[in-house]
């Protein structure tokens, strides 16, 4: 195996637990501290995601069979989860900032709720792209 293919799923592997990791953590915490991990999670999902597509480009450009369909089913359940916790979790962290408070029980059930979709998702992205090596 290439180099740059050990050190670019090294990479994918390492942002995505942790992504997944702080992700599932604060879902079970009912988010609180995704202040303190927000940008911390945006910056490794978005290594996950621009490694990940590397792969892609890489090791499955031009076929798209069963092992192709599960991972792109995952990325997108991964992109999914993203979204939500851009869309919602960092809302509720902007309107927090906003109002100079720390603790708003007014924007706390929408953060748990992305949190635990996002956990979701993630796991949903972590079991199809298993599910694909073996596809």
């Amino acid at each position: 195996m290439q180099l740059s293919l050990i050190v670019a799923l090294s990479v994918h592997i390492l942002a995505a637990t942790f992504w997944a990791g702080s992700t599932f953590a604060l879902a079970r915490t009912t988010g609180r501290g995704s202040e303190k991990l927000f940008v911390s999670q945006l910056f490794a999902a978005a290594i996950a995601i621009a490694a990940g597509g590397y792969l892609w480009h890489t090791l499955h450009e031009g076929s798209f069979g069963t092992a192709e369909q599960l991972l792109g089913a995952g990325a997108l359940a991964a992109i999914l989860a993203l979204g939500a916790q851009v869309t919602v979790v960092g809302g509720a962290l902007r309107r927090l900032s906003k109002a100079g408070s720390d603790d708003d029980a007014s924007v706390q059930p929408g953060v748990v709720l992305a949190q635990r979709g996002a956990a979701i998702l993630l796991a949903i992205a972590a079991v199809t792209m298993a599910a694909a090596r073996d596809a």
